[in-house]
C-alpha cells in the first residue's frame, strides 16, 4: 500500500469536518502526486500535538521560517508508510523526544492553510510524551517550550487552539 492509499483510507474513516475531509479526498483524487511537497496545487502534510503524560501541557515549537508557535509537523517523505508514521516522525524529529505514542490511531482534526511553499492540507494527530521526556530544539526551530493548556491561546494561532481543544476532547 502506498502512502497515498493510506491517506485516502485514513480520510475515508475520519468522521468529522465532512466538507474539509471531502476537499482532501478530492485533492488526492485529482493529484496522484498530492502527498508530496513538489505538488504545486498543495499537498498533504502530517502533524502531531505533543502532550505531556499528565495531560496538562503541550509542547510547541517556534517555527524558524514562519516565526509562529506551532505543533510539530511537516511534509510527508517517500519512506513514510502511513500518515500516522509521518506525524510521529515529524514530532520526534522536531521535539527530540523518542518513544512518543499516538493518543489514537486516527487524526484528531484537519486544518487547511496556506504557507510560503503551497497549500498544506494538514492531517493532525496528537501524541503523548513519555514521563520525564526531555525535549531538544531541532534545526527547524527557534525555540521549543512546554505550555500549560491555558497559555496556548496567548501564544499560538487559532489552528493550534482548535487542535488543542479537539485533543482535549479525546482525552
Amino acid at each position: 500500500m502506498t502512502l497515498h492509499d493510506d491517506a485516502v483510507l485514513v480520510l475515508e474513516k475520519y468522521e468529522d469536518q465532512q466538507d474539509l475531509r471531502q476537499t482532501y479526498l478530492d485533492h488526492l483524487n485529482d493529484h496522484p502526486d498530492g502527498m508530496w511537497k513538489d505538488c504545486a496545487a498543495g499537498h498533504i502534510t502530517a502533524s502531531a500535538l505533543v502532550i505531556d503524560p499528565e495531560g496538562e501541557r503541550v509542547l510547541l515549537t517556534l517555527h524558524k521560517k514562519l516565526r509562529m508557535w506551532l505543533q510539530m509537523g511537516g511534509h510527508c517523505e517517500r519512506d513514510d508508510s502511513t500518515l500516522a508514521d509521518a506525524a510521529l516522525r515529524e514530532a520526534t524529529e522536531e521535539s527530540g523526544i523518542t518513544s512518543l505514542r499516538l493518543l489514537q490511531s486516527g487524526p484528531v482534526r484537519l486544518d487547511r492553510h496556506h504557507t510560503p511553499c503551497a497549500w498544506h492540507l494538514d492531517v493532525q494527530y496528537a501524541a503523548v510524551a513519555p514521563p520525564a521526556a526531555v525535549a531538544a530544539i531541532s534545526d527547524e526551530s527557534l525555540d521549543l517550550r512546554w505550555f500549560a493548556y491555558g497559555e496556548v491561546a496567548g501564544v499560538a494561532d487559532d489552528s493550534v487552539v482548535r487542535l488543542l481543544e479537539a485533543t482535549r476532547a479525546k482525552l
